[in-house]
């Protein structure tokens, strides 16, 4: 009975120990899965955390390629326009190069072309002293204005040398049509108001306002002559037409014929 009971007693206190020894082992487990737990966690944040990183270094690389891309673009761009802007001084370079050469040529030209004015205004005054009196003083303030305009440093040469065309080129239109201008002619020592007439240059006729009087100019003699009165109507009617009062026709006015040589 003894034994029996003995025995029991070891069994149940086996039991006690095993039962012990269980729940030791099922903490110990629970333990190890909460640190395993726990460590995954980690593992997770820390694989979430690099996904970030990732992520974000895939922005950037992003910015970076778009931004790369941006500046080759720009670059390709200057290096368009900076090859345009260089072609732009090329040639300007060579036109300013040319224009040099034409500015030179125009010194070496100016040096021929400035003696040739000054013997173009010598040969007009000339010719004005010796033509007809038509405007006589007229013509020569024109003359006396190409001189003063060839000694002035504010008139270019190109514009000397049109000025001196014109002048020419009015003494020929002085040479055509019929053309008629009032002014004074001296008579006997007086002055008297006439109609100026000339037809070219062939004659030069004068008429006294009050239709009574004409006279003719003697380019051998430098005078007046006074005309018979059987001019007098005719040079008025060519008067008239000159200022297209009435219609042209036919008229008879003395002409100073040239002289024949002996």
């Amino acid at each position: 009975m003894t034994k029996v009971i003995k025995r029991t007693k070891l069994a149940a206190t086996l039991m006690g120990v095993m039962a012990f020894a269980g729940t030791g082992v099922a903490a110990a487990q629970q333990v190890d899965v909460a640190k395993l737990q726990n460590e995954e966690k980690k593992i997770l944040e820390a694989d979430a955390q690099s996904q970030e990183k990732v992520n974000s270094l895939f922005e950037q690389s992003q910015d970076l390629l778009i931004e790369y891309r941006s500046v080759v673009a720009e670059y390709e761009n200057l290096k368009v326009y900076n090859d345009h802007v260089q072609r732009l001084v090329n040639d300007q370079e060579a036109t300013l190069a040319s224009l040099q050469k034409q500015i030179d040529g125009i010194e070496r030209t100016k040096q021929g072309v400035v003696p040739l004015m000054y013997e173009m205004i010598d040969a007009l005054e000339q010719f004005v002293k010796l033509d007809i009196p038509i405007h006589r003083e007229k013509r020569m303030e024109r003359v006396e204005r190409l001189r003063d305009i060839m000694d002035s440093a504010n008139v270019s040469t190109s514009e000397q040398f049109r000025q001196i065309i014109e002048a020419y080129q009015t003494e020929m239109d002085y040479g055509s049509g019929l053309i008629s201008y009032q002014g004074n002619l001296e008579v006997d020592g007086k002055e008297v108001a006439v109609d100026f007439f000339h037809m070219g240059r062939v004659a030069f006729l004068a008429q006294s306002l009050d239709l009574r009087n004409a006279w003719i100019y003697n380019n051998e003699t430098d005078e007046w002559t006074a005309l018979e009165d059987e001019f007098i109507r005719p040079l008025t009617q060519a008067i008239r037409m000159s200022r297209k009062q009435t219609a042209y026709d036919l008229v008879k006015l003395p002409v100073f014929a040239a002289e024949s040589a002996e």
